[in-house]
C-alpha cells in the first residue's frame, strides 16, 4: 500500500527595512529550507504562505510595513494565500495593536522569535544551521551581523525597544559564518550591528572589534571587509590601526554623527560633543589618510532652532564627509525624546534636509573630481543595458557612489575585481575605463 505524501507549503519572504532585517530574513529562509520548504525571497506569486519581515524605525518605515501587511491581508481575504505571518521590528513593538487591527494575519512574532515562527509552520529550529545562511544579495557580497540590540538611550531612537539590549556574537561563531560565506563565493563582508563599536563588552568585558577584524582578515576568500554603524562615543581607536595594517579592511567607516550642534546633541542624549567627533574624524584621517567616512545626519529634532541648524550646515561644510545620508526626525512614542514637543513643522524639516543634501552634493562633486585620472580596484556588482556598475573600496552597495563602465568597450564578469582608471566624475558616480 502506497503512503500519501504531504506537500510542503511554498513560502515567500518579504523584507522591509535595513540590512540587519535582511540578514534575519536570510536566516528564516535557511531554516525553512532546512525543513524542506520551497522558499523564495520577494519573488514567486504562487506561494501559499507569506512571511513579512517588518521595519518600525520611523513613520515612513512603519507606514510601508503596515501597507505591505494590508496588501497581503487583502490577498488572503480573497483566497490568494493560505497563511500570513508577520515578524520583525514593527511586530515586536506593536504586536497587540496589530492583532486587533489586522485579524487576517495568522500570527505576529517579535525580532527574537524565530523558533515560534517556525513552529507555526510545523518546522523545527535546526541548531546545526546556525552560522549557515542563504544569501539574497549578489553572491559576491554579504552582510555579517556581529551583534544584536543596543544599550544606548538616544532620545530619538526606538531600536532598543524593538531589538533589546546589546548581545555580541562570539568571535568564533562570526568567523565560522564568514568561512561559510566565503565558501559560497562571497568576497566582501559588510559588518553590521546596531552599534558596531560596542562589540565584545558584554562577552569579553572590553571592546573587541579590533581583534574580531584581525580574525576575519584570516578567512581565506574574503578580500574586502567593510564597517557599518559605528557609534562615535568611546570609539576604539585601535580600529584605525588595524585598518591601516590590514589590506582586506576597506578604508571606509560608516559612523552616524547625527548633528553638528552641541545643544542638539545634548538633547539627543548622544553622549558626545561636536569637538570630540571632530577630533575622532581628524584622528581617523591621520592614521588612514584616504579613508572615506559616511555619516548620517538628523534634522528637525525637537527645539532645533535656525541657529542650531546653521551650526550643522557649517559643520558639514567644514568636515567634508565623503558620504552623507539625511533623515528627518520622527516623533516615536516611548522614546526619551517623546516627552519633548515635536515643534519643527514638516515643511521646515523637508527644507532643512534638502539644504543639507544640496551642500553635500557640491562637496561630493568636488571630491569625485579629485579622483579623475586615478586608478582603483573595482568590484563589479551588476550590468544594466550597455553599462557595468561597480564600486571602489570607498563605497558600500546601494547607498554610495558607483563606478560606471561602458559594456560596449570593456568586458568584465560580475563579482570580479578589475582595475579601472577614472576618466570623468559626476556628483555621485565615477566614469571609468578598464585598464
Amino acid at each position: 500500500m502506497k503512503t500519501k505524501s504531504i506537500k510542503k507549503d511554498k513560502v515567500k519572504v518579504v523584507t522591509l527595512g535595513c540590512s540587519k532585517n535582511l540578514v534575519d530574513s536570510e536566516n528564516i529562509i535557511t531554516q525553512l529550507k532546512g525543513n524542506d520548504f520551497e522558499v523564495y525571497h520577494e519573488t514567486d506569486d504562487d506561494a501559499n504562505v507569506v512571511v513579512i519581515n517588518t521595519c518600525g524605525f520611523i513613520d515612513l518605515a512603519k507606514e510601508e510595513s503596515i501597507n505591505t501587511i494590508l496588501e497581503y491581508a487583502e490577498v488572503k481575504k480573497h483566497g490568494g494565500i493560505d497563511q500570513l505571518l508577520v515578524t520583525g521590528c514593527l511586530s515586536e513593538r506593536y504586536k497587540n495593536d496589530l492583532e486587533q487591527e489586522i485579524p487576517e494575519v495568522d500570527a505576529f512574532f517579535g525580532t527574537l522569535e524565530l523558533p515560534g515562527l517556525l513552529a507555526k509552520l510545523n518546522a523545527d529550529y535546526k541548531h546545526e544551521l546556525i552560522g549557515e545562511r542563504t544569501i539574497t544579495t549578489p553572491m559576491h557580497y554579504a552582510y555579517l551581523k556581529i551583534s544584536e540590540g543596543c544599550n544606548r538611550t538616544c532620545a530619538f531612537c526606538a531600536i532598543p525597544l524593538m531589538r533589546g539590549k546589546h548581545i555580541s556574537k562570539p568571535i568564533e561563531a562570526i568567523v565560522k559564518e564568514a568561512q561559510h560565506l566565503a565558501k559560497r563565493g562571497v568576497k566582501e563582508l559588510m559588518l553590521i550591528a546596531q552599534e558596531l563599536t560596542y562589540y565584545g563588552l558584554d562577552l569579553y568585558k572590553s571592546r573587541k572589534l579590533p581583534e574580531l577584524l584581525d580574525a576575519l582578515c584570516a578567512v581565506e576568500g574574503i578580500e574586502w571587509i567593510r564597517l557599518h554603524y559605528a557609534y562615535p562615543s568611546k570609539f576604539p581607536r585601535e580600529v584605525f590601526d588595524v585598518m591601516a595594517r590590514q589590506p582586506k579592511i576597506c578604508n571606509y567607516l560608516d559612523i552616524p554623527l547625527q548633528h553638528g550642534s552641541n545643544t542638539v546633541l545634548e538633547r539627543m542624549r548622544r553622549q558626545i560633543t561636536v569637538e570630540e567627533t571632530t577630533n575622532l574624524v581628524e584622528y581617523a584621517r591621520s592614521i588612514v589618510p584616504d579613508i572615506a567616512i559616511r555619516t548620517t545626519l538628523l534634522v528637525g529634532f525637537p527645539e532645533e532652532s535656525q541657529a542650531e541648524f546653521d551650526e550643522l550646515c557649517a559643520h558639514l561644510q567644514m568636515m567634508r564627509f565623503e558620504r552623507v545620508g539625511v533623515f528627518q526626525y520622527s516623533h516615536e512614542e516611548d522614546t526619551p525624546g517623546y516627552v519633548l514637543e515635536d515643534d519643527v513643522d514638516p515643511e521646515t524639516k523637508q527644507e532643512r534636509a534638502n539644504k543639507l543634501m544640496d551642500l553635500q552634493r557640491a562637496i561630493s562633486y568636488e571630491l569625485n573630481q579629485e579622483r579623475v585620472g586615478k586608478s582603483y580596484r573595482v568590484l563589479i556588482d551588476r550590468k544594466e543595458g550597455d553599462h557595468y556598475y561597480g564600486r571602489t573600496m570607498y563605497d558600500s552597495p546601494e547607498v554610495d557612489n558607483e563606478v560606471i563602465l561602458d559594456a560596449r568597450k570593456d568586458y568584465v564578469r560580475l563579482g570580479d575585481f578589475v582595475y579601472v582608471k577614472i576618466v570623468d566624475a559626476l556628483e555621485y558616480d565615477l566614469i571609468g575605463e578598464v585598464i
